[in-house]
């Protein structure tokens, strides 16, 4: 019997274990669901709406459980309160618009025809879960899924166990059939070897690059759909005219924030050489306030990385960057909880170039680079020069020029004047080695489900 452990950043105990289910019990989980599946898109969709509405609602009344357990998992601080603000936002938006988002598109409705386009239901959603953010980004595709008509199987990184039972818990505790939405465990060759007999109709996979490509070969032949974000290499912009006080709060919390292990996060800075100076002296003492500490300290600010091989990488790519000529700006002495484990303190980079792993390589952690520029020409170049897409952040007060800029850079989201955000209303992508597809918003709706037209002629005269 294979084990899936997860081992926690706080102590290095194993947390939690759980034994991974074999392919046959795997396919009996999925037969389920199909089984239930025509039944769960008969219902109402306002039915299947509120359902998944108390679903939240009741993970949101299991706080006391589940914000010590994501300390004890990946390291989040208690002190910030687990995820409920984005979990609740992106639930709430996608009940909004369920109803628009999911209705026919009438072409023609006359005494001779109807012709329209209606939505359906894949089927069985397969969603692959991440650590970093593990109830917000889940719920991206789970609430939209479940509200379209589709049943789920859901199954969580080793990293957050427990997640997906808590998930699980909650919505069946609300009223959602036990069949429609349900938590797996495997492994990656059971995982692999289910897409490749072709058991879902939709897998969503949110992870790393090597992780899509494998979710992209065992789905290769089956005509399965795919959503995936993987890997990035977010930049940020300082022009000349940016509030630089605000530009350095929002981007050092970007770069440095859940410990850097954010999809979106900031991971390199440029600025224009008029406030280069200034930003980077801001922008290293706002870093060196962070407590870095055990995460069930309410007043710890920065916890460890969910694991120390993560930090490991991080460690290596600044060592490779300051043997290269890069400056480690941040003082380690402020930090005397770094252990050389996944206790890891912040850290500024300057004088770097994109010869370096660290400004071409994802880092995921709570390190970022700066570079000086002298026009947009030059940040644009630097910011495309990235085998990743998901966002960029620009910080002018000119909207015209964000504009002009932002449908010059290669990216899937451009923010003006904020960061490290994900806008339920819009829709989640991005671009090259970042993924395909999208989440939330209308089009996260579309994904969620297929075209099916309709010509019915009325008359036969």
């Amino acid at each position: 019997m294979v084990m899936i452990q997860c081992i926690s950043p706080v102590d290095g105990s194993v947390y939690a274990e759980r034994a991974a289910l074999s392919f046959d019990a795997a396919k009996d989980v999925v037969a389920r669901a199909r089984k239930a599946q025509k039944a769960w898109a008969k219902r109402p969709l306002e039915e299947r709406v509120q359902l998944v509405l108390k679903g939240a609602a009741r993970l949101n009344e299991m706080s006391d459980v589940v914000v010590p357990e994501l300390a004890w998992q990946m390291g989040r601080p208690v002190k910030y309160g687990g995820e409920y603000k984005g979990f609740n936002e992106r639930s709430n938006y996608v009940a909004s618009i369920a109803a628009d988002a999911l209705a026919p598109l009438v072409v023609e409705e006359s005494e001779r025809f109807e012709r329209r386009i209606e939505r359906e239901a894949h089927g069985v959603v397969f969603v692959v879960a991440p650590w970093n953010y593990p109830y917000m980004t889940a719920i991206n595709t789970i609430a939209p899924a479940l509200m379209a008509g589709n049943t789920v199987v859901l199954k969580h990184a080793s990293q957050t166990l427990l997640v997906g039972e808590r998930l699980v818990q909650a919505f069946t505790e609300a009223g959602v059939p036990e069949d429609v939405f349900q938590n797996v465990f495997l492994d990656h060759e059971t995982t692999s070897a289910l897409i490749a007999a072709g058991s879902f109709n939709f897998v969503n996979f949110t992870g790393s690059v090597e992780g899509g490509r494998s979710m992209e070969r065992a789905a290769a032949g089956t005509f399965t759909g795919l959503g995936l974000e993987l890997g990035g290499k977010d930049p940020g912009y300082v022009m000349e005219d940016a509030d630089l006080e605000a530009a350095v709060d929002t981007l050092m919390d970007g770069a440095t924030y859940n410990s850097g292990q954010c999809c979106c996060g900031i991971e390199r800075i440029y600025v224009h050489e008029s406030l280069y100076d200034a930003f980077v002296e801001k922008s290293v003492a706002w870093v060196s306030n962070y407590k870095l500490g055990n995460p069930l300290d309410p007043d710890t600010s920065l916890g460890p990385m969910a694991h120390k091989r993560f930090a490991k990488v991080v460690r290596e790519q600044i060592a490779d960057a300051v043997s290269k000529g890069a400056k480690a700006l941040v003082d380690s002495k402020l930090f005397p909880q770094d252990d050389g484990g996944a206790y890891l303190a912040p850290q500024i980079l300057v004088d770097v170039d994109h010869s370096m792993a660290f400004m071409r390589e994802e880092t995921f952690g709570p390190a970022v680079g700066i570079m000086k520029v002298k026009s947009d020409e030059e940040a644009l170049t630097l910011m495309n020069d990235s085998q990743y897409g998901l966002t960029a952040s620009l910080w002018t007060k000119d909207v015209e020029r964000a504009g002009r800029l932002g449908r010059e850079i290669e990216t899937g989201t451009v923010f003006m004047n904020r960061a490290d955000y994900l806008d339920p209303a819009l829709c989640w992508t991005g671009v090259k080695e970042t993924g395909r597809g999208g989440s939330l918003s209308i089009i996260g709706f579309q994904n969620l489900t297929r075209p099916k037209s309709f010509h019915l002629k009325k008359v036969t005269a």
